[in-house]
């Protein structure tokens, strides 16, 4: 108080001033993310969510296999039941490590698939739009499948690798409210229409060499000797999981992006 006595009259011109910008909300434009930001920041939120959820995909995957390992070694009862059963037998008989296998590829992947199908996403668009605002819907379908492509060629040598490694059995003494209902009716839908495609790329990727001729043999082998609903195994796992993982992915997203573009804005201009 006793350094702002002497200027009373300055003090409180500078301060009506600042009130008056105030009200007239005077406020900085928002900062467009870069094509690096949203590259890295989808990355960085495809790993939050994939290390969220990866007990999820690996229940998932060993309930898919389950069928052709009965068939293999000629069993009849079930050994995984449901997703939170296949959960609770792989802690009890391997440990809660084995909910992980595979981790290390499972982040690689999403490195790959998540920056590029989503943080390559509104390059893509602007791309083919030429630079124009306005994007109709085949732009936007040609960007996503585009991108998703491009994901999915990037990112297929991890995901087989991460296959693999959930799909091993091992010992325990062997190793120690709109977004929500969105995402998951988004995932509802794309598990129905996916795991059919899901579960034969699963069984193709961990199946030794020569033992189906191509993706199709697979299919086809599936249908005839487990019919039709075989490929719907591990239905429930995979719609908990990518339903979580829609969730965690986005809003984790969303937050790294506006935080690495106010970093961006503040380097740019820290004064």
């Amino acid at each position: 108080m006793l350094v702002f006595e002497g200027c009373r009259g300055k003090c409180r011109f500078f301060r009506f001033i600042n009130l008056d910008v105030e009200m007239v909300g005077i406020k900085p434009k928002d900062a467009v993310p870069s094509a690096a930001v949203k590259f890295f920041g989808a990355g960085a939120a495809g790993c939050i969510a994939d290390l969220i959820t990866f007990p999820l995909d690996t229940a998932k995957v060993r309930l898919q296999l389950q069928g052709e390992s009965q068939n293999l070694k000629g069993a009849s009862a079930l050994k995984y039941r449901g997703v939170f059963g296949t959960i609770t037998t792989m802690v009890r008989t391997e440990g809660a490590r084995s909910l992980y296998n595979g981790l290390v590829a499972g982040l690689q992947r999403q490195m790959s698939f998540a920056s590029v199908r989503i943080g390559l996403y509104d390059s893509m668009k602007q791309f083919y739009s030429r630079g124009t605002e306005s994007a109709g819907i085949v732009t936007r379908l040609m960007a996503g499948c585009t991108t998703g492509a491009m994901a999915v060629a990037f990112a297929q040598p991890t995901d087989v690798v991460k296959v693999r490694f959930q799909a091993q059995v091992r010992l325990a003494n062997d190793n120690l409210p709109c977004h929500f209902t969105a995402a998951f009716s988004a995932g509802f839908c794309t598990t129905i229409v996916a795991s059919p495609v899901d579960v034969v790329k699963t069984r193709y990727m961990n199946s030794p060499d020569g033992k189906y001729k191509s993706s199709i043999s697979c299919a086809l082998t599936m249908l005839r000797k487990e019919g039709p609903t075989s490929f719907y195994k591990g239905f429930m796992p995979s719609f908990l999981r990518l339903g979580s993982w829609n969730i965690v992915m986005f809003v984790t997203y969303e937050q790294i992006k506006r935080g690495m573009t106010k970093g961006q804005q503040y380097w740019e201009s820290p004064f």
